[in-house]
């Protein structure tokens, strides 16, 4: 897309992805490098139609720069081979985790799915029973027809590939209803901004509906509630609460993403002591499940993890997939999201 401003052809992504006013209705094609030039030099929207006072140092402004910034940081690389372990005369399997977790298995194609899992269990403490592998977007699975061991060979798994890993964290007994994802966060070192709680309802691969600190409640029945912002301006400290009733969740939905973003902060490290549980709400001192994510430090967004149907029942997976996007601009998370439905999450 090429800018008005500078007429240079641009990623979709080097441009605005919100308005800069509550006024401004028209499209955004001026880049956002343009954007921050104009305002800093002539104080309104670059649009002539529009020339709607903006503030340098406003909200959105500094949001924009902030993308910029993160956009185009200068990173030094290395080149960094790949080591085949000691021993491995054929290669390795590699096992990557969404969180970035990954580990290599001296590859035989005679491995049983069965010893491939055992060995993460060794590495990552994931118990066997809890452990979803996949492999070119399918579920590589213990057992075949027959009940036959399934082998590496038995799904074409050569050398040198990768196997993604996705960890059950909790099967949901059947009697559990009112479930609670709970967020506390601190303000960062700029003053009040909000890392926020999104909850995203899927079908399939198809998105249906959205609760956040906007949207408080996405379904007719109230089966998804969202608490809205909780600020405590004394502590310094931001609250957000999602209140999940399993019963009421229509049959059409089939997974609830749940998701971390930041507002205006370029990435989740700004926020001093976040805090997250997931629990019963008759019991909010036990987790049901143990959710961190400190490797996002320096993403703008994280999908946490999803609630989703297995076997007639609710099951809990780990995600910690990174991501872009926030409560602003759902699309990238939404993409994210997409991909890990259609890998077979």
């Amino acid at each position: 897309m090429k800018c008005l401003e500078c007429k240079e052809n641009k990623l979709s992504n080097e441009f605005p992805q919100f308005d800069l006013t509550e006024s401004c209705q028209h499209p955004r094609f001026h880049c956002m490098r343009c954007v921050i030039r104009h305002v800093k030099e002539k104080k309104c929207c670059p649009y002539p139609e529009c020339g709607e006072p903006v503030a340098p140092e406003c909200r959105n402004i500094a949001v924009v720069q902030r993308t910029l910034d993160e956009m185009f940081r200068e990173y030094t690389t290395e080149y960094t081979p790949l080591v085949i372990p000691e021993g491995a005369s054929e290669g390795v399997v590699r096992v990557a985790v969404l969180n970035g977790d990954s580990m290599a298995v001296n590859y035989r194609p005679s491995m049983t799915i069965l010893e491939l899992k055992q060995s993460i269990q060794n590495k990552f403490k994931h118990e066997v029973q809890k452990q979803k592998l996949l492999y070119k977007d399918k579920e590589i699975k213990v057992y075949g027809d027959g009940q036959k061991q399934m082998k590496l060979s038995d799904y074409n798994i050569q050398p040198n590939s990768t196997v993604y890993l996705v960890v059950l964290m909790l099967a949901i007994p059947e009697g559990f209803d009112h479930v609670v994802f709970d967020l506390y966060w601190g303000f960062p070192l700029s003053g009040l901004d909000y890392l926020d709680a999104s909850c995203l309802l899927y079908n399939g691969t198809q998105f249906l509906h959205l609760c956040d600190y906007k949207r408080r409640s996405c379904l007719s029945n109230a089966a998804v509630q969202h608490s809205g912002d909780i600020l405590d301006r004394i502590k310094n400290q931001g609250h957000h609460v999602i209140h999940i009733y399993l019963k009421k969740i229509p049959s059409n939905v089939t997974h609830l993403f749940f998701t971390l973003s930041a507002w205006t902060a370029p990435n989740i490290s700004k926020y001093p002591n976040p805090s997250l549980k997931f629990y019963e709400a008759d019991k909010p001192n036990t987790d049901l499940c143990k959710t961190t994510f400190t490797h996002a430090n320096h993403s703008q967004a994280v999908i946490m993890c999803s609630v989703s149907r297995s076997g007639g029942g609710w099951a809990i997976y780990e995600s910690g997939k990174l991501s872009a996007g926030n409560a602003r601009y759902y699309d990238p998370i939404k993409g994210s999201i997409r991909t890990l439905i259609s890998q077979g999450y």
